[in-house]
């Protein structure tokens, strides 16, 4: 309230510019900005990485194929000739044939030879907590890459404010500079009427012809500052450097008063989603001592030499768990570690706290410098305008010399730059208190 009483006994009863034009330009800047068009890209690639961690639920269906020749290794010795000779021979006295041969004892290679193996391979999390806090952290890391991008957007939006407001300080000085320069020229035409006819000295010429050469130079610099700034708010915006710029007209004071809104900015909102996400790396860490669940599933053919029937065709499921009983105390020190970077975030939070706060309280004081600064400027603006006025009557009657009424002229000029220097800085502080403050509305 007392922010707000200070303003108002400025006396300054202007009401807010509306500034249309500058808001289509800060329109253009939002959408053409490289650094935001590259933050975006970062969002998208972002969202894609949520995308692939919720993909990480759903089951994974793989096509596996194996053929194997082997020869050699180890071996597994069946003695089914030992076993089955001697009842083969009692069998065949028995019944006075051959119709039992007698069978060598066999030696099978372990290793399969000419032995295909075709599956579609099957495998789905049943349960595992390291996934699921893994989709969270995705989650959150998107919205901290869009929190960036606001962060930048608003510091975009400052800087498009400023460099506007300074390009119209560059236009209004050359109008200055150009007016006062038409003065001089017609104060020069005269001392060189006055000194042909012996009324006045050389010396008032030369001093004319010098104002001439300097307010000349004054311009030529002014018409380059102009240009330099409309090649600045050009590149902020993305457009050709010498692309002509709207400009509004007539404008007058901020007295709008921000409420203090700090503790909204998004500096503060990243720094609290960072501890978030802090706090889901800490869960995700201590899920290691969690049991895993999975489920598999094999379909598919197998046999020997190419063979595809009936009995080459198998199914084979079942479950798998995972359960960590013991890691060497590596999650214990990581979940310290995670502990350590939570402290170092809350420091942060509060640190950043104060820091934001200093900067609305300089950004406030600045602006009421500012207009204060105008106030002085837009007076002593006046008392110049009606001293060379009356400068200028007396030196036509021959009551003054040129070097009094070069004076005043030189005081209106002046008065005129600082006026219109400390005008738009009352803008550029505002820009720069609305960006303390976090106000700009980007849905308006």
């Amino acid at each position: 309230m007392k922010k707000l009483l200070l303003l108002i006994l400025f006396g300054l009863g202007y009401s807010v510019f509306s500034q249309t034009i500058l808001d289509r330009y800060i329109e253009i800047g939002l959408q053409n900005n490289e650094i935001v068009k590259q933050k975006n890209f970062d969002i998208n690639r972002s969202l894609y990485a949520l995308q692939e961690a919720k993909a990480l639920f759903l089951p994974s269906v793989a096509f596996v194929s194996n053929y194997t020749v082997a020869d050699g290794g180890r071996t597994i010795d069946i003695p089914i000739g030992d076993m089955l000779n001697p009842v083969y021979s009692t069998l065949n006295q028995i019944t006075n044939s051959n119709a039992f041969p007698q069978l060598q004892n066999q030696s099978v290679i372990l290793n399969p030879n000419n032995f295909y193996d075709v599956k579609l391979h099957t495998t789905m999390p049943l349960l595992n907590y390291e996934i699921m806090y893994n989709k969270k952290i995705k989650t959150q890391q998107t919205t901290l890459q869009k929190i960036e991008l606001e962060i930048y957007q608003r510091e975009l939006v400052k800087e498009i404010k400023i460099a506007y407001y300074k390009y119209l300080q560059s236009v209004e000085g050359i109008r200055i500079y150009e007016n006062a320069l038409s003065i001089v020229k017609e104060n020069q035409r005269v001392n060189k009427s006055l000194f042909k006819n012996d009324k006045i000295n050389r010396t008032a010429v030369l001093r004319s012809d010098n104002e001439v050469t300097r307010i000349q130079a004054n311009l030529e610099t002014a018409i380059n500052t102009s240009k330099n700034a409309q090649s600045y708010f050009n590149f902020l915006l993305n457009q050709k450097l010498d692309s002509d710029i709207e400009m509004e007209e007539n404008m007058e004071l901020p007295t709008e008063i921000l409420v203090e809104n700090t503790s909204n900015r998004e500096e503060l909102q990243k720094l609290n989603q960072a501890k978030e996400i802090n706090e889901n790396v800490y869960q995700l860490t201590r899920s290691n001592w969690f049991p895993k669940l999975s489920g598999f599933a094999d379909l598919g053919f197998q046999d020997f030499d190419f063979k595809v029937d009936k009995g080459s065709r198998y199914y084979f499921a079942g479950l798998s768990l995972e359960w960590n009983i013991f890691s060497g105390n590596k999650n214990k020190y990581k979940l310290k570690q995670v502990d350590e970077d939570s402290k170092k975030i809350d420091s942060q939070i509060d640190n950043v706290k104060q820091q934001l706060l200093l900067q609305y309280e300089v950004s406030q004081n600045n602006l009421r410098s500012a207009l204060e600064q105008y106030r002085s400027e837009n007076k002593q603006k006046e008392t110049a305008k009606k001293y060379n006025d009356d400068v200028t009557k007396l030196y036509k009657e021959g009551l003054a010399i040129y070097i009094e009424l070069l004076d005043a002229q030189n005081q209106v000029v002046n008065t005129q730059l600082n006026t219109n220097i400390a005008l738009y800085n009352s803008w550029i502080a505002f820009a720069e208190l609305e960006r303390a403050n976090a106000s700009f509305n980007f849905n308006k």
